[in-house]
């Protein structure tokens, strides 16, 4: 274990069903009261000074607790991480206090241009060192230890010298971050790869794992009319991403666990029942039995 494992604050989170945090399930959550294990935010939705997200925000931490998510810092990227951005992120961390803080194994921004999505990295040491550096600037910043998520991926890099799962130990290693496991985004990148998502997750580090992630891909074909994944996060878990759920529970046991649904929301009670269904196979797991995804 790195010796920065012991440097930075753990606040852990229980280890059950979350959902993330949408505007329009506010008055849900406040007068309702559900039973969820905790909310998770985006960062970069919350950096304004005030107004009605933080009103209702504040509320709602009173109550649950929460798992800060960032996608806008741009770990991969090979340029210096944005000094404002970083400020903002821990005002927002000193704020509400969350559990958990993680961000993605990607880079989004050049120069002065910002991308609206989470663009891979090629595996080799250059790009090692860049990270690395980067996940310390964020660790020392926020004074705590950060999850990095395991990427959903189209295309594969030549210059590439590890693989994803080095990659993520080595960084692991001389960093001390924790893991995000989106088992989603390993379902995705398989098929897109055409690689085994069971072998890859049995092979995942999960001793390192703070969170997991699941959430809906859409199907599409590529040039060549191959099936591709997209990482849409806009519809239901998908049964292959359960079944591969209920067998990482088997290895790993019960750990926090986020429904993901970023676009078309559903009403709350669809969602709610996505995060039932996770909440029973994690409690099953607790009690030693096996509670399947077709069952869930």
């Amino acid at each position: 274990m790195s010796e920065k494992n012991t440097r930075y604050r753990k606040i852990e989170i229980p280890a059950r069903a979350g959902v993330g945090l949408k505007a329009q399930h506010y008055r849900d959550v406040l007068e309702g009261a559900p039973d969820i294990g905790f909310f998770e935010i985006h960062a970069e939705n919350y950096m304004g000074a005030g107004g009605p997200p933080h009103a209702y925000l504040s509320a709602i931490r009173e109550f649950y607790p929460l798992s800060l998510h960032g996608v806008g810092l741009s770990i991969g990227s090979h340029g210096a991480l944005d000094k404002d951005h970083l400020a903002r992120l821990k005002a927002i961390e000193s704020r509400y206090e969350p559990g958990l803080f993680s961000e993605h194994l990607a880079w989004s921004t050049h120069d002065t241009a910002y991308y609206n999505d989470l663009l891979p990295v090629p595996y080799d040491r250059e790009t090692l060192a860049r990270v690395c550096d980067h996940i310390d600037e964020v660790q020392d910043t926020l004074g705590r230890r950060m999850l990095l998520e395991n990427p959903s991926t189209y295309v594969a890099f030549e210059q590439s010298t590890m693989s994803e799962l080095d990659f993520l130990r080595e960084i692991v290693r001389r960093t001390g971050c924790g893991l995000l496991l989106d088992v989603n985004n390993v379902y995705v990148s398989a098929v897109n790869h055409e690689t085994s998502p069971e072998d890859y997750l049995d092979s995942f580090p999960v001793e390192h794992v703070g969170e997991i992630h699941l959430g809906g891909h859409a199907p599409d074909i590529d040039d060549e009319g191959r099936p591709l994944l997209i990482d849409a996060h806009d519809r239901a878990v998908d049964n292959a991403v359960w079944g591969l759920y209920d067998r990482l529970l088997q290895r790993a046991g019960a750990l926090p666990t986020l429904i993901e649904w970023d676009n078309d929301v559903p009403q709350w009670a669809v969602l709610a029942g996505e995060a039932a269904a996770a909440e029973r196979m994690l409690a099953g797991v607790a009690q030693g039995t096996t509670v399947h995804a077709a069952t869930a």
